[in-house]
């Protein structure tokens, strides 16, 4: 199907407006992106999903792109971002959905199909394992896993501008940096260093971007400009203050705490990605977390990025897993 025949809308949601592009006919397939990313980060799945018989529909999640940004940090807690998923379902005159997610957008898709499970009735999880809602306090555990000398990298992302400070001088650059030590072919070997996701106290988490790594494959000048342009506009603000509700998501997710998703559900993960190595556990929990999982797939030589680094195989996997669920 011709790149053409995306279209881009605003609708209207509880906290503003809801930027997508969508593309295609039939069962409607919600695509949410994560961070630092937004709805091109799925311009690879929009023509195949479309091509294959579905409604696809990627969102700018709020406080990215041309969505809205509200001021307040709870506005972006866990809860608002899954009335928001809600409301484009309706806007778009559906009455249900499939809803994948890539990153942060994985556990607003898990947490979506827990939350309105009549709406959102499969669930596809990239990268980020699902973990039920449990356990202590998040930022307890977050100040557990840094050391005297270092701290993790959520934390370092909590304080509200921080991180700002840091980005937003060289957007361009520390996009390029940052997505090149999260990706197969360029990240960092273990010889290297610490990783990214620990920063030094007092440092800078582009201290640990490898200075002279280059683009990944994935990603091409044209398409860094893309990203860079949208937070250029945008600022970081909205996109971080996902990581300054962690503990008001355990909060308000109580009533949550060791849920199984029930639906129909997959995961595809990279496994040179951190985010399903140290969440091996989690995977290996999927028979009692996950019990509708129709399929699991760990991407050798892929990093995080999965849907861009390996687009041809994701959207392969993600074809025949909705022909699946559709045809139950």
């Amino acid at each position: 199907m011709p790149h053409s025949a995306q279209t881009h809308r605003l609708v209207d949601g509880p906290g503003g407006r809801i930027h997508l592009v969508e593309e295609g006919e039939g069962p409607l397939v919600l695509l949410v992106h994560g961070f630092p990313e937004s709805w091109y980060s799925w311009r690879h799945q929009l023509p195949v999903l479309a091509e294959a018989g579905y409604r696809a529909v990627a969102i700018d999640v709020r406080g990215y792109g041309r969505s809205s940004k509200p001021r307040e940090v709870e506005a972006y807690r866990m809860t608002e971002l899954v009335a928001d998923n809600a409301a484009v379902v309706r806007a778009l005159g559906a009455q249900t959905a499939t809803i994948v997610g890539h990153d942060w957008g994985s556990g607003i898709a898990a947490n979506s199909a827990l939350l309105e499970p009549d709406v959102f009735t499969a669930v596809g999880l990239l990268s980020v394992p699902y973990a039920p809602r449990g356990g202590p306090r998040p930022t307890e555990v977050f100040g557990m896993i840094g050391g005297p000398d270092e701290e993790f990298y959520v934390s370092y992302f909590q304080e509200p501008g921080r991180a700002e400070a840091e980005i937003e001088p060289d957007v361009r650059g520390w996009l390029a940096g940052f997505y090149a030590a999260l990706s197969a072919d360029t990240m960092p070997s273990p010889s290297d260093g610490p990783s990214l996701h620990f920063v030094h106290r007092g440092g800078r988490m582009s201290d640990r971007f490898t200075a002279d790594a280059g683009l990944p494959s994935w990603l091409t000048e044209a398409d860094l400009d893309f990203y860079a342009a949208e937070f250029e506009r945008t600022g970081l603000t909205g996109a971080l203050n996902r990581y300054r509700n962690a503990d008001r998501d355990w909060e308000d997710l109580t009533a949550l705490d060791g849920a199984p998703i029930p639906q129909p559900s997959l995961f595809i993960g990279g496994a040179q990605d951190a985010s399903t190595t140290w969440l091996a556990d989690a995977i290996k929990a999927y028979p009692r977390t996950l019990p509708g999982l129709i399929s699991s797939h760990i991407l050798e030589g892929c990093g995080h990025w999965v849907q861009q680094e390996r687009a041809y195989e994701v959207n392969r996997l993600l074809v025949e897993w909705l022909r699946g669920v559709h045809a139950a």
